[in-house]
């Protein structure tokens, strides 16, 4: 899991009250549940390991997540995406394990590819650090020297994310 502050919040969206706890905590058991196990990485005080390249976005933290894992297919999950599930990502794991690309990315209905809910196997690191190395921050433009399968999916539930009050608004109480 990728976790994160936003400017537009104003605070920590993996501590935002959800269900009982912290929204990062029911995405971290979801994420558990669907592949055994979870790590967040950028808030070493919910748990978590410190992202290795603090400050520079979300393709650092894909990274982080990459080095700090031993298995093979990883999910990376955003911390702000409060509908997403464990069917959800555990269909995502399974189409990823009999796939042949390095990472697979849903698109949603809107035809956009979700890179935080996604799946990226360990050969998908060299590349995608070898990107970050040159400078480059968008996950979408590292990805393009990655193996990638792009599969379509129905929901649109999952993918929708936090990032200010009045998107949070729908979820909070």
């Amino acid at each position: 899991m990728v976790g994160g502050r936003s400017s537009r919040m104003g605070r920590d969206k993996a501590r935002l009250p959800y269900r009982g706890g912290e929204l990062a905590a029911w995405i971290a058991r979801a994420v558990h549940d669907a592949a055994g196990s979870a790590t967040l990485v950028g808030n070493p005080d919910l748990g978590g390991i410190p992202d290795l390249y603090p400050g520079e976005g979300p393709l650092g933290g894909i990274l982080t997540a990459l080095r700090h894992t031993s298995s093979e297919w990883n999910l990376v999950v955003a911390c702000d995406m409060p509908e997403v599930s464990a069917d959800f990502l555990s269909r995502l794991l399974r189409a990823a394990e009999t796939s042949a690309a390095d990472a697979l990315l849903p698109v949603g209905p809107s035809g956009h590819p979700e890179p935080l809910c996604a799946v990226y196997h360990q050969r998908s690191a060299d590349p995608l650090a070898q990107s970050f190395a040159r400078g480059i921050r968008k996950i979408m433009q590292a990805l393009e020297a990655v193996p990638t399968l792009r599969l379509p999916v129905a929901e649109l539930e999952p993918f929708q994310n936090v990032n200010t009050p009045e998107d949070w608004a729908g979820y909070a109480g």
